[in-house]
């Protein structure tokens, strides 16, 4: 038998250094250095490595797209998306790495101190940045004298490679570098993500004197609100005043705007403390939600969502239509919360069908995720495919009962998604009293409520 047949491949190969990772343990501090030090060379050594693998994937799948018909413009459709999967990681982050792996192709000295461990990921990244807006030639020549300065890349930090990274590039081409700054006021752009305790994070990218005459009059207006005894901190009344001005709301706590809260009816009504889901937060505290809920100011609604018998899946609902449109476009919304790609957490801008409606895949909610832009875009691409399947209900698994989605990517990889559970807590799921039971299975589902404030 051929020797070779033994031979480990690299992906087994570099499963075994995982193991032996797990288990580096010195035993003293002067070990303990080395080994840090070390550690960081072998992540910064195994980057250069996804580098190269990324671009050659790249070169790989667009001439396979190619050979297959795919239009010159579309050429490269769902790679980044297939890399963010491999890495575990979003699409929009597996793009991101796509794009640096090719920017390094022309940056050779970078490349070449990222696969021999002595900068970070980040550090090329802050290069080929810095570098975008160059010509090839001018690109390459940063890169060298970067490499060329004492210490090459090494001997500089996070922002010292940013700082020589603009000087050399803006010394060689001050006209790229003045109109990558007027191009970058039509990128301007409001955010909003989520922050630890019941808290967002709602940012603004603004042309710099946009943002700080914002800045000025938030901060002039606390100072006079402060010198008149409002009890309240700058920092909170800035925050209130801004809140109020954008939405024109008398005060900061009345929040006239639609926003979903998805909480059981026990929490609601019998302080118990299965927590609320807050559309496009995720959990927050039962108490937090009753008490924002309490507010004088609040309009609500309720509206009334049942849970199958496990209490983790919203029932499905469905549609003789083709596309998914109001209550059920709704319904999936609330059911997955945001783009149903793994590791994706974008929010959700399509709702796409599962086994595709072309091939009699129907119009329901079991036949459905919530997708971003992006990642429906990318299963388009050839060698896409997905299928919808439904846990027997009863079956109880880490994840509930219901719908999972098999996404195979062109590779032949496999990942599959399921909604996130639903809010009530499984073992402790109880039907309201007085509620006629309809079958064996509905007497089983209990109530959500859905607050609707506006």
């Amino acid at each position: 038998m051929d020797p070779a047949d033994h031979r480990l491949s690299d992906a087994e190969v570099l499963r075994g250094l995982v193991a032996v990772l797990a288990a580096v343990c010195p035993n003293d501090d002067v070990a303990r250095v080395d080994v840090l030090g070390a550690l960081e060379q072998v992540k910064c050594a195994a980057a250069g490595a996804q580098a190269r693998i990324t671009a050659a994937f790249s070169d790989s799948q667009r001439a396979a797209q190619s050979r297959a018909g795919v239009s010159a413009r579309d050429l490269g459709t769902g790679v980044g998306a297939q890399i963010g999967l491999a890495r575990r990681e979003s699409p929009f982050r597996g793009r991101q790495h796509l794009g640096l792996a090719l920017a390094l192709r022309e940056l050779p000295h970078t490349m070449a101190a990222l696969s021999a461990g002595q900068v970070s990921e980040w550090r090329a990244t802050v290069v080929a940045r810095e570098t975008g807006c160059l010509s090839r030639a001018d690109r390459g020549q940063v890169d060298a004298e970067l490499a060329a300065r004492p210490g090459g890349l090494a001997g500089l930090g996070d922002r010292g490679v940013e700082v020589e990274s603009r000087r050399i590039a803006y010394r060689l081409d001050p006209y790229a570098f003045t109109r990558r700054t007027a191009q970058a006021e039509a990128e301007r752009r409001v955010s909003i993500r989520p922050a630890p305790d019941t808290m967002a994070l709602v940012t603004g990218l603004l042309p710099v004197t946009q943002g700080v005459a914002v800045h000025a009059a938030l901060t002039r207006h606390a100072d006079t609100l402060r010198s008149t005894g409002d009890p309240r901190s700058r920092n909170q009344i800035m925050a209130d005043t801004l809140v109020e001005r954008v939405t024109g709301q008398s005060t900061a706590a009345g929040v006239p705007i639609e926003v979903h809260v998805v909480i059981t009816d026990q929490a609601l009504l019998a302080a118990d403390h299965t927590p609320a889901d807050l559309a496009g937060y995720g959990p927050i505290p039962a108490p937090h939600a009753r008490t924002w809920l309490a507010l004088p100011d609040a309009s609500i609604g309720l509206r009334r969502l049942f849970t199958d018998p496990t209490g983790q899946d919203l029932v499905a609902m469905e549609s003789t239509r083709r596309t998914f449109t109001g209550g059920l476009r709704r319904f999936i919304g609330l059911r997955d919360r945001s783009c149903r790609t793994p590791w994706c957490d974008a929010p959700i801008r399509h709702i796409d069908h599962a086994n595709r409606a072309a091939d009699g895949g129907p119009t329901t909610a079991t036949n459905s995720q919530g997708l971003c832009e992006a990642c429906n875009h990318a299963k388009e691409a050839p060698g896409w495919h997905t299928h919808a399947s439904a846990t027997a209900a009863g079956t109880r698994t880490t994840a509930g009962t219901g719908q999972t989605v098999d996404t195979s990517t062109p590779t032949g990889h496999h990942y599959a998604s399921r909604p996130p559970s639903a809010i009530t807590a499984p073992n402790t799921v109880s039907r309201p009293v007085g509620r006629p039971p309809q079958d064996s299975r509905m007497e089983a589902y209990v109530d959500t409520l859905l607050l609707l404030t506006g």
